[in-house]
């Protein structure tokens, strides 16, 4: 791969496409289908193996939709670890999109086999088995990502740069909220993805926390380039009765002192899929709503609102380009991010294979580090929440 600058409109071509495997993602689940998606648009990425599900026909037949090979179609995820190990074309990196609760077992099976991990979110459910997989992937020298996509949208990376550029002045004030609605009436019995959430045994301490909760705490340390150290939390069932919590507020602070919030629910009729992030400062302030992705809202103290709009030019900043692929007019949304998202993990996941690195930030993918830090939030929220409301540290650099 050749670089110019890390303003280059483009990103590089791939010499050949890497070879992918899946762990979970089969019939009836929708995440896998997100993934997919975000891989084959990269047009880096081949799909040549998956142990899609546990159930040996929903496996057999979530790989014949997918294309994947008979004699690459497993049911068990330590059986594919084996055999794609031993192949000379066996995978180069896998996707974990099962559950919460086994992403450690998976992730860490791959891990010691030398195969690159792209692992969803949460990365696990308890700090411990976060720890182990942040170790495992740097004593085998290995590549291990965590899938944050929204902060793969083109404005979402252009409100960071102008912020990290001092657009707007030092960081004052941030807000971000996650309002959805699904989880306002009763679970319907018949969605898993709804049963394991609310199951304690299974999710570990939080619910929606966990689940929307670190997309709202990774994207204002994104956006910001502000750690979150501390947060006071209160979990609150605001919909259907259920174990969980379906809502929670935070206060929390900025690595500058600067105050912020957090508010996130799936019990608020009317919002479907509403993260919102503004941030202010002493020069003015930025906004971007994920239910609108292609409009960066920019205002300055004194001055008459502004609204960039994605696409080439027309205040656009040249390192942000290279994630557009569209002509303004012609929609973007979120599956453009998922395949963003691929594409800079093909490209850390192909630099580490060669051992040629990429310019400095010429990416700016979620690492095992940030998968970490997102788990320490998590147990941070639920212990105040536990406590009445309490302030705790939040932040780790593991």
């Amino acid at each position: 791969m050749a670089f110019n600058s890390t303003e280059d409109a483009r990103y590089p071509k791939p010499e050949r496409k890497l070879r992918l495997g899946f762990v979970g993602g089969g019939r009836g689940g929708l995440v896998g289908e997100w993934h997919a998606t975000g891989a084959r648009l990269s047009g880096r990425w081949d799909i040549v193996a998956g142990a899609l599900s546990t159930n040996p026909d929903n496996a057999k037949a979530s790989a014949k939709d997918w294309l994947i090979p008979e004699d690459r179609a497993y049911t068990s995820l330590h059986e594919m670890a084996e055999q794609e190990a031993r192949r000379t074309d066996g995978i180069e990196a896998v996707v974990v999109c099962t559950p919460n609760f086994n992403h450690h077992e998976a992730a860490s099976t791959f891990l010691k086999h030398d195969i690159d991990v792209i692992l969803d979110k949460p990365m696990t459910t308890t700090m411990a088995d976060a720890l182990d997989l942040l170790r495992l992937s740097r004593e085998n020298k290995l590549f291990l990502g965590l899938t944050y996509p929204y902060t793969f949208h083109a404005m979402v990376r252009q409100a960071r740069q102008m912020i990290l550029g001092g657009a707007i002045g030092d960081v004052r004030q941030v807000l971000v909220e996650y309002p959805q609605e699904w989880g306002t009436a009763p679970d319907d019995p018949s969605f898993k993805g709804a049963i394991w959430r609310r199951d304690p045994a299974r999710v570990g301490r939080t619910s929606a926390t966990g689940d929307i909760g670190t997309h709202a705490f990774h994207l204002m340390n994104y956006v910001t380039g502000q750690p979150i150290t501390r947060v006071r939390a209160e979990f609150h069932t605001c919909g259907a009765p259920k174990q969980m919590e379906d809502t929670a507020f935070m206060n929390v602070r900025l690595a500058n002192g600067a105050p912020g919030s957090i508010w996130i629910t799936q019990a608020a009729p009317g919002n479907y899929c509403r993260l919102t992030i503004r941030v202010f400062g002493l020069k003015g302030g930025i906004e971007w709503n994920q239910e609108h992705p292609e409009q960066l809202r920019v205002n300055y103290l004194d001055q008459p609102e502004q609204t960039i709009v994605r696409g080439h030019g027309a205040g656009v900043l040249p390192s942000v380009q290279r994630l557009i692929h569209l002509p303004r007019g012609h929609g973007e949304t979120m599956t453009d991010a998922w395949g963003n998202m691929y594409t800079e993990f093909a490209l850390a996941i192909a630099a580490r294979r060669s051992g040629v690195p990429l310019p400095k930030g010429y990416i700016e993918i979620s690492t095992a580090e940030d998968g970490v830090r997102g788990v320490k939030f998590i147990d941070a929220c639920a212990d105040s929440s536990e406590a009445g409301g309490t302030w705790q540290e939040c932040w780790i650099d593991p």
